[in-house]
């Protein structure tokens, strides 16, 4: 099977500019503005990849009356360029991602994949370095265990609530959620640490004491919540 991936999406400003950022900046710019970001336990599966992207959500619930076969299908409508976002409620039992919706989503141009719960067949994932974040990895299907319950509506992951079109961003680091509504302006804040903690390197660089240049930077009112962008 091919695993050719296909055309990029249509250029999305945000996203592009939250692709030069890391999660802690991320983190401490929504520090700063009062919104918990992280998301404790999700970490990656494949050592230095990262992941950016518009939510696409997904929410998992025990199984019921449940319809063969059907579990993975959501691929389908996913667009290129978003972030699979499923709310399996941390269960580390049963797995909902395995190798061939990671073959599927490689091929699709599908940006990641953040799973509040686990995967399994973690060599092919590590074979196309897809972007993978989840609790961990158990080889037992989710199928006849869990079932879907909605596709694209608010799903909690990890404690932090997570609607369709949100952003995530994902790192070595961990896993961070941006709503949309507050994007600019976590973008605008986090764009402004990086280039002060870039700057402290700089000057250290060149000699100064590490003090000296946070002192400088001012350094340790970045992300103190209330303080006014730039100032």
């Amino acid at each position: 099977m091919s695993t050719k991936r296909v055309a990029k999406p249509r250029q999305d400003l945000q996203i592009e500019g939250f692709r030069k950022l890391d999660t802690p900046s991320v983190s401490d710019a929504m520090d700063r503005i009062g919104i918990a970001a992280g998301c404790l336990g999700l970490l990656s599966v494949v050592p230095g990849t990262k992941t950016v992207g518009r939510a696409f959500t997904v929410k998992y619930r025990l199984t019921g009356e449940v319809e063969r076969g059907t579990v993975g299908d959501f691929l389908d409508d996913v667009a290129p360029g978003q972030v699979v976002v499923i709310d399996n409620a941390g269960r580390m039992d049963c797995t909902v991602w395995g190798d061939i919706m990671t073959v599927v989503a490689d091929r699709r141009g599908i940006a990641g994949t953040v799973i509040d719960g686990v995967c399994r067949d973690v060599p092919k994932i590590r074979e196309l370095g897809y972007p993978l974040f989840s609790r961990g990895r158990y080889m037992m299907t989710g199928k006849d265990r869990v079932e879907i319950d909605a596709v694209n509506g608010p799903v909690s992951i990890a404690g932090r609530q997570v609607r369709p079109g949100d952003i995530i961003l994902a790192d070595d680091s961990g896993v961070v959620v941006i709503p949309a509504s507050r994007a600019e302006e976590v973008l605008s804040i986090a764009s402004e640490i990086e280039a002060v903690e870039q700057h402290i390197l700089k000057l250290v660089g060149k000699g100064l004491s590490l003090r000296e240049a946070r002192e400088r930077s001012k350094y340790h009112s970045l992300q103190a919540r209330g303080r006014q962008h730039g100032g």
